[in-house]
């Protein structure tokens, strides 16, 4: 039980909110040690394990572009942009994304994320189409908007990607599978995931619909 030291530091620093990643180190070096590792080979396997994850850290490279581009207006350019759409509303400009997101999870394509998508572009555009159309919004109706942006991209990201057959979910279930003796294929997996990205933009598009009905009876309340 002592190797699931760990777990416990983990669980600890965590509650008394410490730095995240001294935390998972330091869980990691107790357990490496407890597990008859020494220091070195501990440090051998973190080393490995960044070297074939290093590509990971070019996701902090867009931090500081989104900062600068939100300091000069982006957000505010997206509101405005969207402002010129008459038509445009929340549910709609959200269902849009979702079938432009979908559609590049399933081929494979790099677009959008929450950092580089949602909270500089998707997000104002749908608080402006809303505000373009009823005014000030009330404060409930702006974190829901914000709430349908972040879903809209874990959405269509996690039911998205397993349509690309060679996509790192896919392998993953057909070797794991094939562990466990079950006979299946790339193609077969991602046959399977295609139903499932089609009924995820369905049910989509309805909440969106609904949302903008919802909002539409509390403005008209208001």
């Amino acid at each position: 039980m002592i190797k699931l030291i760990g777990v416990l530091i983990i669980i600890i620093g965590f509650a008394l909110k410490l730095d995240t990643i001294a935390v998972v180190l330091t869980a990691g070096v107790a357990t490496g040690l407890v597990g008859g590792l020494s220091f070195g080979e501990i440090l051998d396997i973190l080393g490995n394990a960044f070297i074939t994850n290093r590509y990971m850290t070019i996701f902090f490279v867009t931090l500081p572009i989104i900062g600068l581009l939100e300091k000069y207006g982006l957000k505010e350019r997206a509101a405005q942009l969207i402002s010129n759409v008459k038509a445009a509303t929340t549910g709609k400009i959200l269902s849009v994304y979702m079938l432009i997101r979908i559609a590049a999870a399933a081929l494979s394509l790099r677009i959008g994320g929450h950092v580089e998508f949602i909270r500089p572009l998707i997000y104002p555009m749908a608080e402006g189409a809303a505000k373009n159309k009823y005014g000030d919004i009330p404060e409930e109706q702006i974190e829901d908007i914000k709430g349908l942006s972040a879903a809209t991209e874990n959405f269509a990201n996690f039911f998205g990607q397993n349509v690309f057959i060679a996509a790192g979910g896919v392998l993953l279930i057909v070797g794991t599978l094939k562990e466990l003796g079950v006979d299946v294929t790339e193609k077969q997996v991602s046959n399977a995931a295609i139903p499932i990205a089609i009924i995820t933009v369905v049910l989509a598009i309805i909440r969106y619909t609904l949302f903008d009905k919802k909002l539409d009876k509390v403005m008209k309340n208001k």
